[in-house]
């Protein structure tokens, strides 16, 4: 994934009302940026880490910036932007980056499934297979050098996770996908400590069958790219 046209950097002063974040340019303009995150975005928002940001050519939006990375002070790349990550997966599913999910046929977006009126990320789907439906989740969250999801309790989470074990049981191919988007992590584990319904349900689901896998991104402010899996628990949380 190409940034097109290229991000440009600033240094953040703070976010705020969720979707806003005022920073500075080099120049010494200060811009009010578009945030699509809508999460704590814990450590990813510090005041004074390096921003960058794409422009859109829209001329409707009343915030044409967009905060699309952070920059921590310790050198980390972040990609704060979650609508990110299913275009990441996306692109990796079309090129077969993702062993785990490659020889599916077709592949569709938001379908609609599931008793709690849910809509999958991706479904993929193959003569003589299973369907597959993959659930997928920006992790961002470090932590004591660990990664984590969720960064904040998360309802529509806990009811993807009841949705995929349902998926199992009616005998189709269940995947809860994390796209770690933070250049510092190297494993993900269910966040006990910031919603301990999710984790019960994570080693719920995975005792049904629910398979997890994660994937981290190459991040630069020039482009991005889903590349490597990354370490999971070895045992259900129970």
């Amino acid at each position: 994934m190409l940034f097109d046209p290229p991000l440009q950097p600033a240094r953040l002063i703070a976010r705020y009302k969720r979707f806003l974040a005022d920073v500075v340019t080099p120049s010494g303009e200060t811009l009010t940026l578009h945030c699509a995150n809508t999460g704590a975005m814990t450590g990813c928002a510090t005041p004074g880490d390096t921003v960058w940001y794409s422009t859109s050519a829209s001329i409707t939006r009343k915030y044409p910036h967009s905060w699309e990375l952070t920059e921590t002070q310790q050198g980390h790349l972040i990609c704060v932007n979650t609508l990110r990550a299913n275009a990441l997966v996306r692109e990796a599913l079309a090129r077969d980056a993702i062993p785990e999910l490659s020889a599916y046929s077709t592949c569709r977006s938001e379908v609609k499934y599931g008793t709690e009126k849910s809509r999958i990320d991706f479904l993929l789907q193959a003569a003589g297979r299973a369907n597959c439906y993959i659930e997928v989740k920006s992790v961002t969250l470090l932590q004591q050098g660990k990664g984590y999801f969720p960064d904040a309790v998360t309802t529509r989470g806990q009811k993807h996770l009841r949705e995929l074990s349902k998926i199992v049981a009616e005998g189709h191919r269940a995947v809860l996908l994390f796209a770690v988007l933070h250049t510092g992590i190297e494993d993900v584990s269910p966040a006990h400590h910031i919603d301990a319904h999710y984790a019960e349900l994570f080693g719920q689901a995975q005792r049904c069958g629910v398979e997890v896998l994660a994937y981290r991104a190459e991040i630069t402010p020039a482009q991005m790219l889903l590349t490597r899996p990354v370490a999971l628990p070895l045992h259900p949380v129970l």
